[in-house]
């Protein structure tokens, strides 16, 4: 019993130790420091190089939305113009030029009021003043170039070198002086604890130390209490190794800050790019719409589903724009008044510029994009909307169900087979006998039906899943051609074949990947289909072999004359064993989109807008191949 008890305060002291690490901040090296002192880029560990900073946080021109955003940040926080350590650089070299001035007017108030400033005093400052103006005047100039990332030895020696020799030599010149020039020795050593490392600034703090020890003899010599004057030395010494530290510590602070800042900006940026190339690959529509009803993005996925209107639609742009998108945009409006999406608009019906309807599935997120805290933007609301066309939530619906409707029925058709033969030489036995002229004709009925089973069989076992898919290339137009021309021949006499089907092929060649007997099964289905539907008028049928719209494919169209299909029927065209007709196996269209999907065709059924003859329209798309 006392052991469980002990095992909780241990777990409890284990996570308050974890909480402590969590708070405490990183613990830092001596050489851990914004600059390196001498300008070895091995040992500055934190500096980003500029062609770093460039080839990670790089704007990208085509980004939209969140993407340029956050490299817009990254670029401001990384730039020579956003990082702290050059700001800090231009406002030390600013501060020099203006304490210069002041002391050129102090020494020059005070000889104007009575006073007697010492000639060599007047030089110093007058130096000073020269040195510290002219750089400050250089390097406003060069603003335009990249900053350096570390300090540079020249800059060292040209900054802090030079204020610790000018605010020295003030000390020493005039110790009795009523300005205090023991203040001035702040600067240098404060700048040297923020631009340097700790060992140099500890150094520097050391040194001049020392050096005022050095200065407080010759003070004594004059009369002055000895160890008064070193015990101000001292102190002040250990004030400037105060500074130093403390200096130090806070640039380390900051550069650990700023290195996590760049680190999480490359991440999300990062991440934005990735969410954004998933986005831009989704077979779903994505649509991005703020509250006033603006567009902020859309993938390519949307854009075809909009037609011509989402391909010329640009960024940011309002929904109200777009007459056939009032629809979405009045969803849009409601769903924010009501604070989710309403259940009626999550089947919205657009009409694209052709006249056709499409319906599409809508569902919707809202999320709310606020700043990283650089500017006082706002919070916004928005809505990101995913589209998806009906007919391919309705065809994944049917082909979960197809799939395991085609294991079952290849088994059941494997089963039939034997049944089937024995049934069939029984009743060819009977045949052989001499029957009866009515028994004759019921040995004919049972012989057509084992005819007609076997064909079902077979057409079931020939989509079965396993079996095997020759591949090829072969001349789409060749063997369209071969296939159009015996459909003709083949068909009944009544049926006018040659009038009613009308052919449209291109000049050349157009090699596909598809075999030739599959690419012979699917058009003849078709064409037989067609010619079934079509009227009786001449080019009642109109088949259309083209290069596609899409780069890579050849596209294939069976169109006829006849009425309509009707949208119940139309959502169980490809379905196995659904017909119209009575005598109907209702496995023709289901075996064409079998066999289009094992030549990574897909084959589709459109209606054309109204006004147009051929109204019915079955599309096959096939991969083009090389004609090498």
């Amino acid at each position: 019993m006392t052991g469980k008890p002990n095992r909780r305060q241990a777990d409890r002291r284990s996570n308050d130790r974890r909480q402590g690490d969590r708070r405490r901040p990183p613990q830092s090296t001596n050489d851990d420091s914004w600059l390196s002192a001498w300008g070895d880029a091995a040992h500055s560990r934190h500096g980003s190089r500029s062609g770093e900073a460039s080839s990670l946080f790089d704007t990208d021109p085509d980004s939209t939305g969140d993407s340029r955003f956050i490299a817009r940040q990254a670029a401001r926080l990384v730039s020579s113009d956003g990082a702290a350590l050059p700001r800090i650089l231009r406002t030390y070299v600013t501060a020099r030029a203006l304490l210069s001035m002041a002391l050129v007017l102090a020494p020059w108030l005070a000889s104007m009021t009575g006073g007697k400033v010492p000639v060599v005093l007047m030089i110093v400052c007058l130096a000073y003043a020269s040195q510290a103006v002219s750089l400050w005047v250089l390097h406003g100039a060069n603003d335009d170039r990249a900053m350096p990332d570390h300090l540079l030895p020249r800059q060292w020696l040209w900054t802090i070198g030079v204020d610790l020799l000018a605010f020295s030599s003030l000390r020493f010149i005039d110790p009795a002086a009523q300005l205090n020039y023991t203040a001035l020795l702040v600067l240098p050593v404060l700048m040297s604890g923020v631009l340097t490392r700790r060992l140099v600034a500890l150094a520097t703090a050391a040194g001049l130390s020392l050096l005022l020890m050095a200065g407080a003899w010759p003070m004594a010599g004059e009369g002055g209490d000895l160890l008064l004057q070193l015990s101000q030395a001292g102190l002040t010494g250990a004030g400037l190794f105060l500074i130093a530290l403390l200096a130090s510590e806070l640039s380390q602070r900051l550069a650990r800050e700023e290195r996590a800042a760049r680190s999480s900006l490359e991440l999300a940026r990062q991440q934005t790019l990735l969410n954004r190339l998933v986005i831009e690959e989704m077979a779903e529509g994505v649509l991005v719409v703020d509250r006033r009803g603006r567009v902020r993005a859309i993938n390519p996925a949307a854009r075809a589903l909009f037609g011509s209107v989402g391909q010329g639609m640009a960024l940011p742009s309002p929904l109200l724009d777009e007459p056939m998108l009032a629809g979405v945009h009045q969803a849009v409006q409601r769903a924010y008044v009501e604070g989710s999406w309403p259940a009626s608009a999550r089947e919205l019906s657009i009409t694209l510029d052709d006249g056709e309807q499409r319906l599409l599935q809508v569902r919707a997120r809202f999320t709310r994009r606020s700043g990283i805290g650089a500017d006082d933007t706002p919070p916004e609301d928005i809505c990101v909307l995913f589209l998806e066309d009906m007919r391919a939530v309705q065809a994944r619906a049917r082909q979960d169900k197809l799939a395991a409707m085609g294991r079952v029925s290849a088994g059941i058709a494997h089963e039939i087979r034997n049944p089937l033969a024995a049934i069939s030489q029984a009743n060819a036995l009977l045949l052989e006998d001499a029957l009866l002229p009515q028994q004759r004709r019921l040995s004919r009925m049972v012989a057509d039906n084992v005819e007609r089973l076997k064909r079902i069989v077979d057409d079931v076992l020939a989509v079965a899943p396993g079996a095997v898919t020759p591949t090829g290339t072969i001349d789409a137009r060749a063997e369209v051609a071969q296939v159009c021309d015996d459909w003709r021949a083949g068909a009944l006499p009544e049926l006018r074949a040659a009038e009613r089907l009308v052919c449209e092929l291109p000049a050349g060649t157009l090699p596909v990947h598809f075999d030739a007997d599959h690419l012979r099964r699917v058009l003849v289905n078709l064409l037989d289909n067609a010619g079934r539907h079509a009227g009786p008028a001449p080019g009642a049928v109109q088949l259309q072999l083209a290069v596609g719209a899409t780069a890579g494919t050849v596209r294939l169209s069976v169109a006829s004359d006849g009425e309509p299909i009707p949208p119940d029927v139309e959502r169980h065209l490809f379905e196995p064993f659904f017909s119209t007709r009575s005598r109907g196996s209702g496995l023709g269209l289901y075996i064409c989109r079998e066999l289009c999907e094992r030549h990574g065709a897909s084959i589709d059924f459109r209606l054309a807008p109204p006004g147009t003859r051929h109204r019915n329209v079955f599309v096959v798309v096939m991969r083009a191949a090389d004609a090498a």
